[in-house]
């Protein structure tokens, strides 16, 4: 509901009616009255205007002149006015209408409607003030409308009164089904689960509106999965119907659900959905064998380990309900045979645990149990949750190797025993029925060097030549038996061998290090003790004994003590020992084993004498270093070295001096050109003639750029010419100008060395004081040689016979030969 208090001064005041028309309700006004105030009722307002609500402001006047005015403050409630959802009626549905009290019917008012929905949903008449919707109403896409109404004047536009709110409710029909959101749904519960067990709770919805009339109310019910299954009406939960459903009857089911509008009564809408349930498995099934006796049958000549056969319990419950472990429990196989479970198949795999043989036993019977690990205490009264089977395995008979008498055999015999020597004998024997001979070998990869020999028929082991304990005591053969007829099956038997001791091997020394003992070793002291060994073996109470050899037992220098514990101790028996004199003695020593035969060996000690310190410490063992001399001192050597450091100094400085010597000091390209051979068949103006060849090539190329490089500073050092120096240009052929330029440069050049550089020139310059250099002048002086012999010279040299054969000639022919 909305309240609305309107106020308003003045003497034209406007009186407004809002006519709202509604198929359901109509919208009451409630005037509440002062002291004063006139109240208009709905029944008197219907009697003049049915099915019209109205609204009025009332004003007060003055009856005369000089009467105060009095205002009545008014106030009204809207009530909500519903327009029927979903009408389909040819005509447009009137919602109300909008009057004014200064509305005299001339059309000089003009109602405004503005809001949502203004226009295109609702549309108004601005000149009787109906207001209609013009499109079907859906509560669902929207529930309420907010709506403005005002009258202004048609031709200014100007409000005559306030804007007036009202809201128009879209009124709820049942339109739309109910609908399960989240479905198909899938839901588990334990078999035989009891009556009323909660499955799962299923929910529809309504768009309709819930709190107007039964559209939104929803009722459940089940269409499919009776008799099994229940849902309540009001919540949707689904229960169970039926006790002891057992999964492994049927595990699955199709529940159908509906939900109906209306409360489920006649004219509801409904929706449907479908309900997936699936058992989920509980031990309530004991394992079972399918057959309470299983025949088995084994070949004599299976080996342990082999699989003798298979059986399973079949337990129809899932995962670890329908586990079942298997266990021997009776029966006159129980040491012969052992069970094991395959982690895979989940069988009991029957193994033999010992060799059968069907000669000493021809049958064997085992007892099984299969028993469920996991049992649920819920179902123990259905129990016992275990089952027994008979197993009976029978014996077959199979052609059998021969079989040796013992599993291995040992013997002995003497070393160096003579050839055919026996050594013992073996013996197998053909266990069938059939009891056939055996024939006996030796396998050569056994006895590679072939010591033994057997008789093929008795099993005799004999000797093929005499043996050596100390090369091997032991000899391990196989002695291979094969059955004479049948299918000559052979079996192998180990044969070890020892070689018996003989004394036939002298002691020795254990070690053959040398004694070293110091010079200065005092009398009756212990230099060394000795001990032996022996290849044979030593017998109990066996020993070795010791003594010096008789070409020494009377010695000065050593002698020797038996412990009689097979050891001995070497003594000295006088001092003085030296180096110099003897460095080295050997001192023979007897050893006897006491054996039988008794064997002995001569074996000899060394003994050197070592310079030692005055603590006995051994320092040398070798007469050279006192031999020789002392040798050059530390400092000596020191020396020594210096001076070679020095000598190969002033070597390298030498020689770095020469190549510096002979290194110029101005570096030039090789192909930097100083002279240039012109060639030419006219004589020339002589010295003076500068326009023979090119002067510029007398420029050095890098001279041009600046600088000239040079071998006796670096680089990075040398500066170029200052920049105001003037420089001839390159083709230029004033050759005063080019060598003012080359001493410009020189004198200016910051790196030049403080030595003279030689500068040559090929041009002696204008004015030179010095004469001419031409030997053709030498014809202008007196000379006394005599040129006449050049006549006899022949054609080639008439021409300079003429110049100086004569000594007429005049000067002005020298002066030509000159100016040549």
């Amino acid at each position: 509901m909305a309240m609305l208090m309107m106020k308003r001064q003045g003497l034209g005041l406007l009186r407004t009616f809002l006519v709202l028309l509604g198929v359901s309700a109509l919208c009451s006004v409630a005037l509440g009255t002062r002291k004063g105030n006139v109240s208009l009722d709905q029944r008197s307002h219907r009697h003049r205007h049915p099915g019209h609500l109205s609204m009025h402001r009332h004003r007060q006047r003055a009856g005369k002149e000089g009467q105060v005015l009095h205002r009545s403050k008014r106030g009204w409630v809207w009530n909500q006015f519903f327009v029927i959802e979903e009408y389909t009626g040819p005509d447009p549905v009137l919602v109300g209408r909008l009057h004014s009290d200064v509305d005299s019917g001339d059309g000089n008012i003009k109602y405004i409607l503005s809001g949502e929905g203004a226009g295109t949903i609702f549309v108004i008449d601005d000149k009787t003030g109906n207001i209609h919707a013009t499109k079907t109403l859906d509560r669902e896409e929207q529930a309420q409308y907010t709506l403005t109404a005002q009258a202004v004047a048609r031709d200014t536009n100007k409000p005559l009164e306030p804007p007036s709110e009202f809201i128009v409710k879209v009124q709820d029909i049942n339109d739309n089904p109910p609908e399960f959101l989240h479905g198909p749904y899938y839901a588990r519960v334990p078999e035989m689960s009891n009556v009323g067990t909660s499955v799962m709770q299923v929910t529809a919805t309504d768009a309709d509106d819930p709190t107007y009339g039964n559209s939104a109310r929803l009722v459940y019910s089940i269409l499919q999965g009776q008799p099994y299954f229940s849902v309540e009406p009001q919540t949707g939960i689904i229960r169970t119907a039926l006790p002891n459903m057992d999964r492994e009857a049927r595990q699955e089911y199709d529940v159908v659900i509906q939900a109906k509008d209306m409360g489920g009564h006649m004219g509801g809408l409904s929706g449907t959905t479908e309900v997936k349930i699936t058992l989920t498995d509980v031990n309530d099934n004991p394992p079972k064998f399918p057959q309470s006796v299983y025949p088995m049958s084994v070949s004599e000549d299976k080996v342990p380990g082999e699989e003798v056969g298979r059986l399973k319990a079949k337990d129809p419950d899932l995962g670890d309900n329908g586990l079942v472990n298997y266990r021997l429990i009776d029966g006159d196989g129980i040491g012969m045979f052992e069970l094991t479970t395959d982690s895979e198949t989940r069988e009991a795999v029957i193994k033999l645990k010992k060799s059968v043989d069907f000669e000493t036993k021809r049958s064997y019977t085992l007892k099984v149990e299969g028993s469920n690990p996991h049992v649920d205490p819920q179902f123990l009264a259905w129990g016992p949750y275990k089952d027994e089977a008979t197993i009976k395995i029978s014996v077959e008979d199979a052609d059998e190797p021969p079989v040796f008498v013992a599993p291995s055999y040992t013997f002995e015999v003497e070393e160096n025993a003579p050839e055919g020597t026996l050594v013992g004998r073996v013996h197998a024997k053909d266990t069938d029925v059939a009891n056939n001979p055996v024939r006996y070998m030796i396998p050569r990869y056994t006895d590679v060097e072939q010591f033994f020999s057997i008789n093929s028929e008795d099993g005799m082991i004999t000797t093929t030549r005499p043996l050596d304990r100390e090369a091997q005591a032991w000899h391990n053969i196989s002695v291979s038996a094969t059955e004479i007829g049948g299918h000559h099956q052979d079996t192998k038997v180990r044969v070890n061998i020892k070689v018996k001791d003989v004394n036939d091997n002298p002691p020795e020394f254990a070690t053959n290090n040398e004694v070293l003992m110091c010079e200065t070793v005092a009398p009756e002291k212990v230099i060394e003790t000795v001990s032996a060994v022996d290849k044979d073996e030593m017998a109990h109470r066996q020993h070795f004994t010791f003594s010096l050899a008789p070409e020494v037992a009377h010695n000065h220098n050593f002698s020797l003590k038996d412990n009689r514990d097979s050891t001995a101790n070497i003594y000295v028996l006088r001092k003085g020992f030296s180096r110099l004199t003897q460095g080295v003695y050997y001192l023979p020593i007897e050893i006897n084993d006491n054996g039988f035969p008794a064997m002995s060996s001569t074996n000899t000690l060394t003994i050197r004498v070592c310079y030692c310190d005055s603590k006995d410490t051994i320092l040398s063992c070798n007469v050279e270093p006192y031999i020789l001399p002392a040798g050059l001192s530390t400092g000596a050597l020191i020396a020594i070295l210096a001076c070679i450091v020095i000598l190969l100094v002033i070597v390298v400085l030498f020689v770095a001096l020469r190549r510096q010597k002979k290194e110029p000091l101005i570096v030039f390209e090789e192909e930097d050109i100083r002279e240039n051979i012109i060639t030419y068949d006219d004589e020339g103006g002589g010295e003076e003639d500068t326009e023979a060849f090119d002067i510029a090539t007398l420029q050095n190329p890098d001279g041009a750029n600046g600088f000239l490089p040079r071998k006796d500073i670096k680089p990075e050092l040398q500066y170029p010419i200052r920049p105001g120096i003037g420089r001839p240009a390159a083709n230029s052929v004033d050759v005063d100008d080019f060598i003012k330029t080359r001493i410009a440069e020189a004198d200016s050049d910051p790196t030049a060395p403080p030595y003279d550089s030689i500068q040559i020139y090929g041009y002696e310059g204008r004015g030179s004081l010095a004469g001419s250099l031409s030997s053709l002048e030498s014809v202008t002086t007196e000379s006394d040689l005599d040129y006449d012999y050049l006549q006899s010279w022949g054609p080639r040299f008439k021409k300079l016979a003429d110049l100086y054969g004569t000594k007429d000639c005049s000067i002005n022919d020298a002066d030509d030969g000159e100016d040549s």
